[in-house]
């Protein structure tokens, strides 16, 4: 949805909005998914409201540009959100929007509302409401009133998240239990089961590690085609909440191409305030035990919100543990400190066409005591193959 087209006796900008905790009355903070169907490659209105709904308290899960019907029906299910917000720009919403309500319904969650904005005639407005759409929003829609309607979406997570009578997709249930384990509810009745590895992927922030965590998932779901005793993967990946509105910005699962993954990788958002992974083994005994043989999810990779030389706890949680780098990080004294260094399984230094990538091999080396150290350049792919056979070793 656009940003709202302000009076012209206005000075503030757009993207501004007081940041106040506009949701701590509801049952829980409300999940919204914003995407781009579409051809439409751009995305700055999208961004201002998805920093206005932060700033309000919400947790927002943004799935980039150029989805299709079908990635933001299963982006919303697996993260269980209360909404969807989809943008249209290209003149394509009476074929998109009906086609994104069938996809809701194939996919286990057609309860979930979509309220759709952009440039959107008037004419076309009551047509969309008669296919399903809930609400629509046309340019001059101001961002408080936006808020306020994603407010109104959320309705409290009961323990199954089909209505009594009506057939449950396992995977929109196993998403609405993380949802109320991570709030510290339970959800009796669940099955629960070790997957057999998981992996935890930690390092500084800005290091690379959602797009390392996507080219991983894309090479195991290709292996697990050749070779389904894989089973499937899946993806936890932590973003912070903010310490003013609790609010979340989840933009994790943008680097992952869901339109040719489809349903072979589970992908789940989750906010926290510092390292707190105290619901963690429950979540991935909950992803180990929804499915069994070939369908189980086998790996489960765990993406931290990014670890300064402190922040260690999730060794305590996971199996193999890698730490990632990248050249400029500081001097071998600096690297020597204890902390994050120590809990690593193997290291990754990320961005190795980068300057700096042979001294920073070098140091490592030095205090690596025999443990493996990998060179990717993730935003191409390379050298991840060879890390996931180490990883699966």
């Amino acid at each position: 949805m656009p940003g709202p087209i302000m009076p012209h006796t206005r000075t503030v900008a757009t993207s501004q909005l007081e940041k106040v905790d506009r949701c701590a009355d509801l049952p829980h903070r409300p999940r919204v998914l914003l995407g781009k169907m579409g051809l439409d490659g751009h995305d700055r209105g999208v961004k201002v409201i998805a920093r206005a709904l932060r700033d309000s308290g919400v947790h927002v899960i943004y799935s980039g540009l150029w989805q299709t019907p079908d990635s933001l029906a299963l982006s919303a299910r697996d993260e269980d959100c209360d909404v969807i917000a989809a943008s249209m720009m290209s003149n394509s919403h009476m074929s998109l929007g009906p086609r994104l309500v069938e996809a809701l319904k194939r996919f286990g969650r057609p309860d979930i509302p979509i309220y759709m904005g952009g440039i959107l005639p008037q004419e076309d407005i009551p047509r969309l409401l008669e296919a399903g759409i809930a609400k629509c929003f046309t340019t001059g829609t101001g961002l408080l009133e936006i808020v306020e309607a994603v407010r109104s979406a959320v309705r409290e997570r009961t323990p199954t998240v089909a209505p009594p009578g009506t057939e449950v997709h396992p995977t929109a249930q196993l998403a609405r239990c993380i949802s109320r384990v991570h709030e510290g509810l339970d959800c009796d009745g669940a099955p629960s089961a070790r997957p057999q590895r998981v992996i935890g992927i930690t390092g500084s922030p800005g290091a690379g590690k959602s797009t390392l965590v996507a080219q991983l998932a894309g090479e195991y779901s290709r292996r697990a085609q050749k070779d389904p005793s894989l089973g499937r993967c899946a993806v936890i990946a932590f973003d912070p909440k903010s310490p003013i509105t609790n609010g979340a910005l989840l933009g994790d699962r943008l680097r992952v191409d869901f339109n040719n993954l489809g349903e072979r990788v589970f992908y789940r958002s989750l906010a926290i305030a510092g390292e707190d992974y105290r619901e963690l083994d429950r979540i991935v005994g909950l992803i180990g035990g929804a499915y069994r043989g070939d369908e189980a999810f086998k790996t489960v990779f765990v993406e931290t919100v990014g670890a300064g030389q402190n922040e260690t706890r999730i060794r305590d949680h996971v199996d193999q543990t890698v730490v990632m780098l990248t050249p400029g990080m500081g001097d071998a004294v600096q690297m020597d400190k204890a902390g994050i260094l120590e809990i690593a399984d193997l290291f990754v230094c990320n961005k190795a066409d980068h300057p700096g990538e042979h001294e920073l091999i070098r140091d490592l080396r030095d205090i690596a005591d025999g443990r493996p150290i990998h060179e990717t350049i993730a935003t191409h792919g390379k050298g991840v193959p060879e890390l996931l056979d180490q990883l699966l070793s």
